[in-house]
């Protein structure tokens, strides 16, 4: 995949037809970041703030796997996001 498709299905994210679940969200936020950045590179957040845990922890689960295979996880969830909201849209 290139960063150009990448960055293509990055702006699809933002024009999906309805809001991805948390547990959706969760998986395109650490995919991108591990996709564009790379392994987390921020200090454990603090315990109290769960949402910037969960996100952390997200992240940081995704430690080791390449920026490449990232992209292809991203590129696969959008797809299937997609899809859903299609087949939603259509028997409604």
């Amino acid at each position: 995949m290139s960063q150009t498709e990448f960055d293509q299905v990055t702006e699809e994210v933002k024009n999906l037809k309805s809001k991805p679940n948390d547990e959706e969200m969760l998986f395109i936020y650490s995919h991108y970041k591990q996709a564009t950045v790379g392994d987390i590179n921020t200090e454990h957040t603090g315990m109290m703030n769960f949402r910037s845990k969960t996100k952390w922890d997200a992240w940081n689960f995704l430690k080791g796997k390449s920026k490449e295979d990232a992209m292809k996880a991203y590129l696969a969830k959008v797809e299937e996001l997609k899809k859903n909201t299609e087949y939603k849209r259509n028997c409604i």
